[in-house]
């Protein structure tokens, strides 16, 4: 990573414009060009010092739902578990914890009804109870790390 990688990393860290050009935008501000810009953005993605470039969208305020949910997977079938959870679109990621509850994935859907039945079919699917967990009041920390 040199100064400009650096740059580019905290100047989209504080926000994307919204305009007709923004990638323009943003390279000009920088002092490079456009496909200079888009060029580095791909590199840092593909070398995973970004793991993603997007925006965030309140699903909630657009009648979507989310909510962290868990299993208690078996550790001998965890693997097998982790595929059937992970083979729902509604799940949009999937981890493990050193916890009873050993498996926890996020949900999100279109409504709060596809979520019950995305629980549903990951309980009659896996055997296993889901632990529902919905966002009961959001937080906003304002986390910037500096590159």
């Amino acid at each position: 990573m040199d100064n400009i990688d650096r740059s580019l990393i905290n100047t989209l860290q504080e926000g994307f414009p919204i305009c007709d050009a923004p990638y323009l935008q943003v390279a000009s501000q920088l002092g490079i060009s456009e496909a200079n810009l888009l060029t580095r953005l791909q590199v840092l993605l593909d070398a995973g010092i970004l793991s993603r470039f997007g925006p965030l969208f309140h699903a909630e305020q657009m009648g979507g739902a989310l909510s962290l949910a868990a299993v208690k997977a078996p550790e001998a079938e965890f693997d097998t578990v982790a595929e059937q959870i992970n083979a729902l679109p509604e799940v949009a990621h999937n981890y493990a914890r050193n916890h009873t509850l050993n498996m926890w994935f996020v949900l999100a859907t279109e409504t709060l009804e596809q979520q019950f039945s995305a629980i549903e079919r990951i309980e009659q699917e896996t055997g296993l109870t889901v632990y529902n967990m919905p966002k009961i009041k959001e937080y906003f920390v304002g986390l910037k790390l500096e590159a």
